[in-house]
């Protein structure tokens, strides 16, 4: 009786302990699948974020080499020659023309302090000096004047591209629509970066031009973006939304250094006239007081000599009051 009994025990333990062996390496093989899935689950999302951080590094990397592209250029132009002065103030006067009327200035100068009895010696050294210093100086003052207008509607030109583009216009249709409603000097300089394409240049040579016409920082990072959005892709959107953001804060904080810099820059002002102020005075009151400044050789070299200091004053007062970010 023990030999059948055994044997029947025997064979339920074979079968248990072959279930047992069976049966986890079944469900340690779904774990094992589950277990890959997720390590290539893993390793995918790893490569994405891989891939993702070296895209991020490349644009970076792009927008890097563009600004210091552009700096570099900015940099290398501090000093500007007579046609770009005159280019970059919007005027379509020939240089020849401006030299020609600034030699009929001095002339007319001369004259007038030769009226005005100026010492011989004096006369043409003050009508050259005139001559050659404020025709430039109005030219440079036409010049800050086209660069205020340029950035005071620069947001304005930047949020419509950036309008243009969402509706999903292409950037130079976006561009056009600029040209075409935006106010001066931003609507003929858009309009001049639609030309130089027109005559075959890229998109990222055309733009360009606005840095050579208006060289300011603002027109650096608009140039850049564009570069950047032309060599290495990206939404150009969300770009030029930060760069208007970025155009109206720069806006606001030169607004608010004009209004703390008001004061010093009247106290300036006051400083530089008061000495005319008080010569106007003491002639009328005093006719002959002022007379051996202007008569006697000494009094000529003490006038010279005063005109120099006040000169110096007045420039350290400009820079003093005038301030740069």
């Amino acid at each position: 009786m023990l030999g059948p009994l055994l044997i029947a025990l025997l064979a339920m333990l074979f079968v248990g302990a072959l279930g047992f062996a069976l049966v986890p390496s079944a469900m340690g093989s779904g774990r094992a699948d589950k277990r890959r899935k997720a390590f290539q689950g893993d390793v995918r999302v790893n490569r994405l974020e891989v891939d993702s951080t070296r895209l991020r590094d490349q644009r970076r990397k792009e927008v890097q080499r563009a600004l210091k592209a552009q700096s570099d250029a900015l940099n290398t132009k501090k000093r500007i020659t007579l046609p770009q002065l005159l280019f970059q103030a919007g005027m379509t006067i020939k240089p020849a023309a401006f030299i020609r009327n600034s030699i009929i200035f001095g002339v007319v100068l001369l004259a007038v302090l030769v009226v005005v009895q100026v010492p011989i010696y004096f006369a043409p050294i003050f009508a050259v000096a005139g001559a050659y210093l404020l025709p430039r100086m109005y030219v440079s003052r036409k010049r800050k004047q086209y660069q205020a207008r340029f950035l005071d509607e620069l947001p304005n030109a930047v949020e419509a591209i950036v309008r243009g583009v969402k509706t999903g216009l292409p950037l130079n249709d976006s561009i056009r629509v600029v040209a075409k409603d935006a106010k001066e000097p931003v609507k003929s300089e858009f309009g001049r970066v639609l030309d130089q394409q027109a005559f075959g240049m890229t998109m990222t040579e055309a733009v360009t031009v606005l840095l050579d016409r208006v060289p300011l920082p603002e027109v650096n990072f608009f140039v850049v973006v564009i570069t950047v959005q032309q060599q290495a892709g990206g939404n150009l959107s969300e770009a030029l939304s930060n760069l208007a953001k970025v155009l109206r804060n720069r806006k606001k904080m030169k607004q608010k250094i004009k209004a703390m810099s008001s004061e010093a820059k009247a106290s300036a002002g006051i400083i530089g006239s008061l000495p005319f102020i008080v010569a106007i005075l003491v002639s009328v009151f005093s006719p002959s007081y002022l007379a051996p400044l202007f008569f006697t050789p000494l009094g000529n070299l003490f006038l010279g000599g005063a005109g120099i200091m006040l000169a110096t004053g007045v420039f350290i007062m400009s820079k003093m009051v005038k301030f740069d970010f």
